[in-house]
């Protein structure tokens, strides 16, 4: 069995998560390539150790440019916060090692466009972590939208909700200033809902839309009696046009009461419609005009079956799972697109059109006019 080489970059949140789908991966999915964990960095000492010894790597560095210099490391997996992706990404493909990187890809375009432009010099694999695209019952929407089931695609509406920021005394963190996140809720979470759009409908040709930041001033982290001021976007809303004539609409909020992490879509086609929440993310509706009129009408569809999209690898039908193993799929893709040579979807060319989304959306929001996103650069 081939073996690859993993040095990953982060060991907070995204780190914690990619480090679980490394360790359980091969236990679930036995015929994919061996994941060797084999170093870990982070900036601070005693935290990356830590998270070594926790998570199963086998060694931890404060500078991950030793992963870069280390020859047995295959993947470098960038799962920092988004100010550091381009610098640590561009290293890496002039490395020449494959790299697996957290969304969005950039916090800005421009550095968006020199990290393909740097991935296809190297003729290595780049993948984006959008794990929904990973989620059974999301595909299994893809497949009945190929099939023809639900006719011509008319209309998309997405949200992506949460509610952490809710709080005005909620400190002040990395992803509320734009030096280090790029932008707020749009890129955090309005990226996800944007890249199922382009998976599940096609590319998105223009777009109108808003930003706002409804609490502009939060406690510091260091100090809470002291103020800092939040630099990115509370919620985002825009229209969009996409190119086979279908229409959407998209929303996401860090600041809607009650919605714990509301990722939703519904599809509607001239033939049928289908929905999904990730709340609910074993279940799809869907609701087809083909059926019997007596029995017509939207009905839930348990995505558990060993007929379902990666579902066999893991329980008998009917025992769910969960946001974890999103990411188990993700990394299995990944693995056999290194062993393969093949840049697995989502690849830096997903990750590259959705940030032209999201950044047509801010100029939108500042013009007042509708934008159009900017080519994949050739």
């Amino acid at each position: 069995m081939t073996t690859i080489g993993i040095g990953l970059v982060g060991y907070k949140f995204m780190g914690k998560a990619h480090s679980n789908a490394y360790r359980q991966v091969n236990a679930f999915f036995p015929d994919t390539p061996k994941a060797h964990m084999i170093a870990i960095a982070g900036r601070n000492e005693d935290a990356v150790a830590e998270a070594a010894e926790t998570f199963g790597w086998e060694s931890w560095t404060t500078d991950y440019h030793d992963l870069l210099a280390n020859p047995e490391i295959d993947v470098i997996d960038v799962s920092t916060p988004g100010h550091l992706h381009h610098t640590v990404v561009m290293e890496a493909f002039a490395a020449g090692k494959n790299v697996f990187c957290e969304k969005p890809l950039a916090n800005t375009l421009a550095e968006a466009a020199e990290m393909v432009q740097a991935w296809k010099a190297a003729g290595t694999v780049g993948m984006i972590n959008f794990n929904y695209r990973k989620v059974p019952a999301v595909i299994l929407a893809r497949q009945i939208i190929e099939s023809g089931r639900i006719g011509e695609i008319r209309s998309f509406r997405g949200s992506y909700l949460q509610d952490w920021l809710r709080d005005p005394n909620a400190t002040m963190g990395w992803r509320l200033q734009k030096e280090f996140a790029g932008s707020g809720a749009l890129g955090d979470i309005g990226a996800h809902i944007t890249d199922l759009a382009h998976m599940l409908v096609g590319p998105i040709t223009s777009v109108t839309g808003m930003l706002r930041t409804a609490i502009p001033q939060r406690p510091l982290e260091s100090d809470p009696t002291q103020m800092g001021d939040v630099t990115v976007d509370d919620w985002t809303g825009f229209l969009a046009t996409f190119a086979n004539g279908a229409t959407g609409v998209f929303e996401a909020s860090r600041l809607a009461t009650g919605r714990r992490n509301h990722n939703a879509f519904e599809i509607n086609g001239s033939k049928g419609s289908i929905a999904f929440n990730l709340e609910r993310m074993n279940e799809l509706e869907v609701y087809f005009d083909d059926d019997a009129p007596d029995v017509r009408g939207f009905r839930t569809i348990l995505v558990t079956e060993g007929v379902h999209p990666y579902v066999n690898r893991w329980w008998p039908s009917g025992h769910i799972i969960g946001w974890e193993h999103t990411h188990v799929h993700q990394v299995h893709d990944l693995l056999v697109g290194v062993a393969e040579g093949v840049s697995p979807a989502p690849s830096f060319a997903d990750g590259f059109r959705c940030q032209a989304v999201l950044d047509a959306v801010e100029r939108s929001a500042a013009s007042g006019r509708w934008e159009t996103p900017v080519a994949l650069p050739e």
